[in-house]
C-alpha cells in the first residue's frame, strides 16, 4: 500500500530536481528596483520575479532606495556572481550611466525599466511607459472633470528624475494650451506623501480657493485629497488609487495607469532578456515605449497589482 506514496515523493523529487537544474543551466538574473515600500517598484518586482521564474532562472532581488551608492554595490554584487543579465529600475539618469557600463563591460546586459537613463548604446533595452502620452490622457480628464475653469496646484515629482518632468511637460502642453484653469502653485513634494502633505498645508493657507489638483503620482495624490474637498488627479494606477475611487469615493477621481508590471514581465521575456542571453543578440532594443491607460470609475474595478484586467 506504501508503494504509490513513494513513487510519487520520488517523482516529485525528480521533479524539483529537474527544475533546480534548469534554474541553474539558465543561470541567475538580477531584480534591482527602488524601496518595496512602493506598491508600484514592488510590483515589478514581483512581475519580473515570476517571470524569470517561469523561464527557469534563479534570481537575486534587491532594492536601492534610491540611493545610488547602494544602486551601485548592488550592481557590483550582481557582476560578482556573475548575474546573466540585470533588470533594473535605476536610481539616477546620470548616476547610473558608470554602474552599468561596468556591468555591461563584466558580461553582465542592463534591461532597464520604467525609468531612462541619459546615454545611450550601453544597455540592451530601455522599457519604459509613454509618459508624455499617460500625461496628456490625465490632463484631458482633470480639465473634464473641472469644466475647464478654476484654479489647480501641481505637485512635480523628483526634479532630478526624467519622468517628472515628461508628465509635467504632458500635463501642462493640454492644461496650458486648451484649457482656462489657472495654476496658482507648482512645488516639488518628490514623489513622497509626507512632502506632499506638507506642501498642500503651505499652498492651502495662500491658496484657499484652488478645486483641483494635479499630481505626479499617486502617493503624493493621496495626501492632496486629504486635505480639502479639491478633484484630484494622480498617476501610476496603484490599487489603493483604485479603492479611493470605487470604494470610498474620495476625491481622487481618475490616474494613469503605467503598466509597471508588464514592463518588468517584458523586460524578462522571450523577446528581450531570455531571447539576448539564448540568442547572442537583441531582438529588440534601444528604448521601448508602453503605451499608458487611464483609469477611472469606468474600469477601475479591473485594475489589480498596475495590471488592467481584459
Amino acid at each position: 500500500m506504501t508503494r504509490p506514496l513513494i513513487k510519487m515523493t520520488l517523482l516529485a523529487s525528480i521533479i524539483a530536481f529537474s527544475s533546480s537544474v534548469l534554474a541553474a543551466e539558465s543561470g541567475m538574473l538580477a531584480i534591482i528596483t527602488p524601496s518595496h515600500d512602493n506598491p508600484f517598484f514592488k510590483a515589478e518586482a514581483e512581475g519580473a520575479l515570476a517571470k524569470a521564474k517561469e523561464l527557469g532562472y534563479t534570481t537575486l532581488v534587491a532594492s536601492h532606495d534610491d540611493n545610488v551608492n547602494k544602486q551601485n554595490q548592488l550592481i557590483k554584487t550582481a557582476i560578482a556572481r556573475k548575474a546573466k543579465a540585470i533588470i533594473l529600475d535605476n536610481a539616477g539618469a546620470d548616476a547610473t550611466v558608470g554602474p552599468v557600463q561596468k556591468a555591461k563591460d563584466a558580461g553582465s546586459p542592463t534591461f532597464l525599466i520604467d525609468r531612462e537613463i541619459n546615454k545611450t548604446g550601453i544597455v540592451v533595452a530601455q522599457i519604459v511607459s509613454n509618459n508624455y502620452q499617460g500625461a496628456q490622457l490625465g490632463a484631458e480628464k482633470f480639465d473634464k472633470l473641472l469644466g475647464g475653469k478654476g484654479d489647480y496646484v501641481e505637485l512635480l515629482g523628483k526634479e532630478s528624475d526624467t519622468n517628472a518632468g515628461v508628465r509635467s511637460q504632458g500635463y501642462h502642453d493640454v492644461l496650458d494650451d486648451y484649457s482656462e484653469m489657472k495654476i496658482v502653485a507648482q512645488q516639488s513634494a518628490n514623489w513622497s506623501q509626507t512632502e506632499a502633505f506638507s506642501r498642500m498645508e503651505t499652498i492651502l493657507q495662500k491658496h484657499p480657493n484652488i478645486v483641483g489638483v494635479i499630481s505626479g503620482n499617486n502617493t503624493m495624490a493621496l495626501k492632496a485629497a486629504g486635505k480639502t474637498a479639491v478633484i484630484v488627479v494622480g498617476f501610476d494606477g496603484s490599487d489603493y488609487t483604485r479603492d479611493s475611487m470605487i470604494i470610498n469615493k474620495g476625491n481622487i477621481k481618475a490616474t494613469v495607469l503605467q503598466p509597471g508590471w508588464d514592463q518588468a514581465q517584458m523586460a524578462v521575456s522571450h523577446s528581450q532578456a531570455d531571447y539576448y542571453l539564448k540568442n547572442g543578440k537583441a531582438q529588440k532594443e534601444g528604448k521601448q515605449l508602453m503605451d499608458c491607460v487611464l483609469i477611472d470609475d469606468s474600469n477601475a474595478a479591473r485594475l489589480k497589482n498596475f495590471n488592467l484586467a481584459k
